[in-house]
């Protein structure tokens, strides 16, 4: 079974950034696609971005596109989200995921799964 934790949240102030990190363990998952969702309060988790197996298809929610970026070490077992130029309506609880095949995708669905969560709170 596969473990996912998330770390690298915290408060920053809009403008800023932070870097989260989602470090896998109980088995590789390098050639299955990993994802990165946001859930604000009051609202329904949303896709944010997800990366193939091998890196090389990516895709972005377009509410990140061009502030975000997401990579992954396939060797550490760990995918990142790089997260610049945050605005508060960023905040949210971000969850890392494993999807169950090697291709990217935005669905929910596609993931099998879940880290804890982890809290990024961006203040005006």
């Amino acid at each position: 079974q596969v473990q996912l934790v998330e770390t690298g949240g915290g408060l920053v102030q809009a403008g800023g950034s932070l870097r989260l990190s989602c470090a896998g363990s109980g088995r590789s998952f390098t050639r299955t696609a990993m994802g990165w969702f946001r859930q604000a309060p009051g609202r329904e988790r949303e896709f944010v971005a997800s990366i193939n197996g091998f890196g090389g298809s990516i895709y972005y929610a377009d509410s990140v596109k061009g502030r975000f970026a997401i990579s992954r070490d396939n060797a550490k077992n760990t995918v990142y989200l790089q997260m610049n130029s945050l605005k508060p309506e960023d905040t949210a609880v971000y969850y890392c995921a494993k999807g169950s095949a090697s291709w990217s995708a935005k669905e929910e669905t596609a993931y099998d799964s879940w880290g804890q969560g982890i809290q990024v709170t961006v203040s005006s």
